[in-house]
């Protein structure tokens, strides 16, 4: 069977919380969550992560885990979501995966945000690894309760919600849920209830395309959420890694496909975010692809009123940007989206898990780019690891320090914070400080 995307192990230190199931309608007159993962309605944004580990032990079924958000951040009530939880579809097997892809949004648009959550090694009806989707929903007291996602294209091996991605693809204010199946795209538009769904399906067929990964975003002007579909791309002697644009709107319009390179060093995982770096109105794809030329590089695929258009691309050799692209570094192994000084432009944490440091192989660091009017630049690049002033510990080999990292506003204040590892890192005017850093949760929830 195919692996599922990167699925941590660390899910121990969640408490083993359950919520029963809330199977009431939803208010009509309530106004959707102003957050696609407030899933209580208090106003903080909360934490949902997949792990391979349940609470009834390691036995691979998978777990959600969920840490609610507080005025201080990531320090609420933890919870613990499995197939064996009140009111889930299903039961704890071998493989399953639950929980290797999700996706926020409020789908029944009640005022509190739900979690589409995949199982994609679910056997059903005698098909071996079909897959199964679900919507867990939100309530004043949390997640509980979930509704099946009919599979309509159903099969053997079709390991349905290998990734998900909630966004609005017609722009009528509803949001709308992207899975894959079978490595291909169905975008599913319509309207989610606690009965079912209601709507169309659009099956995004690419023959020269094995999808891997899902991102939702907007890259163009109008109100319709996009699309961009990662995997791998036929080449003449390797499978390349490509990223393949669709765009929302009444009709689901297929765009361009950009090829990250040619042959096996191009290869491999990439990690995706939809920002606007330039303030000029259109999302810019950034594409974190750890193997490019064998160090790693984040590329922009920036946007414009047709879509995609024009490539930049960082690395460690960028003017600006600290250390050197070396073999192995993988820089951009991983990235998250952020405004870290309240500018109003989006900053772009990085990872670089590979790099050596003082003679500790894999040791780790992660950088954070700063947008601009020019979009992302090297200029004002920060750079930190377990050397760096005020960052507790030191550099131990195979550490891997910021490969799991995300920016988030974790207190209100309007910056966002580098969580990375145990650590949380404040953001300020002037960028992220290591002075005030402070140990938090399980780095779990990061990925």
């Amino acid at each position: 069977m195919r692996a599922p995307r990167t699925v941590l192990a660390t899910a121990a230190v969640l408490a083993t919380a359950v919520c029963t199931p809330l199977l009431t309608a939803p208010t009509a007159a309530a106004a959707p969550a102003k957050y696609t993962d407030d899933f209580n309605g208090d106003g903080y944004r909360d934490y949902a992560y997949g792990s391979s580990v349940t609470d009834a032990g390691d036995d691979g079924s998978g777990t959600v885990g969920i840490i609610y958000g507080t005025a201080t951040g990531p320090d609420g009530r933890r919870q613990n979501i499995t197939q064996d939880s009140p009111g889930i579809p299903g039961a704890n097997e071998w493989d399953d995966g639950f929980g290797n892809a999700m996706a926020g949004a409020d789908f029944d648009r009640d005022g509190y945000a739900d979690l589409a959550v995949a199982s994609y090694g679910e056997d059903v009806d005698g098909r071996t690894e079909q897959g199964a989707v679900m919507i867990v929903w939100g309530s004043a007291s949390g997640l509980s309760g979930a509704t099946t996602v009919a599979n309509k294209a159903a099969r053997k091996w079709g390991q349905f919600g290998l990734d998900l991605a909630a966004g609005d693809f017609d722009g009528d204010g509803r949001p709308d849920l992207a899975a894959l199946n079978d490595h291909t795209a169905h975008v599913y538009v319509g309207s989610f209830t606690r009965s079912g769904f209601s709507g169309r399906v659009t099956q995004l067929t690419n023959d020269a395309m094995s999808a891997e990964h899902l991102t939702a975003g907007k890259v163009t002007k109008d109100s319709a959420s996009d699309l961009v579909i990662v995997g791998g791309v036929d080449g003449s002697e390797h499978t390349v890694t490509g990223a393949w644009f669709v765009r929302g709107g009444g009709t689901l319009t297929r765009g361009a496909t950009y090829r990250l390179g040619s042959g096996e060093d191009t290869s491999g995982e990439v990690d995706t975010q939809i920002a606007d770096f330039d303030k000029d109105g259109y999302g810019d794809i950034a594409l974190g692809h750890p193997n490019a030329n064998g160090r790693g590089g984040v590329l922009v695929w920036r946007g414009g009123s047709g879509g995609p258009g024009s490539v930049a691309r960082i690395n460690q050799d960028t003017s600006g940007v600290a250390g050197a692209a070396e073999a192995g570094d993988r820089f951009g192994a991983r990235i998250s989206v952020g405004d870290v000084d309240r500018d109003g432009y989006p900053d772009l944490a990085v990872a670089s898990p590979g790099e050596n440091l003082d003679g500790h192989a894999d040791a780790g660091a992660l950088h954070v780019l700063r947008g601009s009017a020019s979009g992302l630049t090297g200029s004002k690049s920060q750079y930190f690891s377990r050397s760096s002033a005020g960052v507790p510990g030191g550099p131990e080999a195979n550490a891997t320090f910021g490969e799991r990292l995300r920016l988030r506003d974790s207190n209100r204040d309007g910056h966002a914070d580098l969580f990375t590892d145990d650590l949380r890192l404040p953001g300020t005017s002037g960028g992220i400080t290591a002075s005030g850093v402070r140990h938090t949760v399980s780095s779990a929830f990061l990925q």
